[in-house]
């Protein structure tokens, strides 16, 4: 039972004068909010992907020109998201708070 009381006191002190179960919170709201969107986003992609193949059975867009377009896309974008992924995991500690959230947000979001 110390263990667990040790652990209790530990929640009341502080971080750099915040509560501590307020820097505990922070990486689990934000981990639900990015379960939420990726699960929008998923769910977005999804519809698009069956939506362009529909067009390409029936002959309305040819598969050379979404390959393009993507292509062009992620040559464009994929090294900026990239580096703001890594910026985001450097700032944000990868706690178990973070991992329930995202878990959380993506199943109930």
């Amino acid at each position: 039972m110390s263990i667990v009381n040790d652990l209790i006191s530990l929640l009341g002190g502080t971080i750099s004068g915040l509560p501590t179960i307020v820097v505990l919170v922070i990486p689990l709201v934000v981990g639900l909010i990015i379960g939420f969107l990726i699960k929008k986003v998923l769910k977005i992609g999804i519809i698009l992907a069956i939506v362009a193949l529909i067009a390409v059975y029936f002959g309305f867009i040819s598969l050379g020109t979404i390959t393009q377009a993507l292509s062009n896309l992620s040559n464009k974008y994929g090294p900026t998201a990239m580096q703001y992924v890594a910026m985001f995991f450097g700032i944000i500690p990868l706690g178990i708070g973070l991992v329930l959230g995202i878990i959380l947000g993506f199943i109930f979001g």
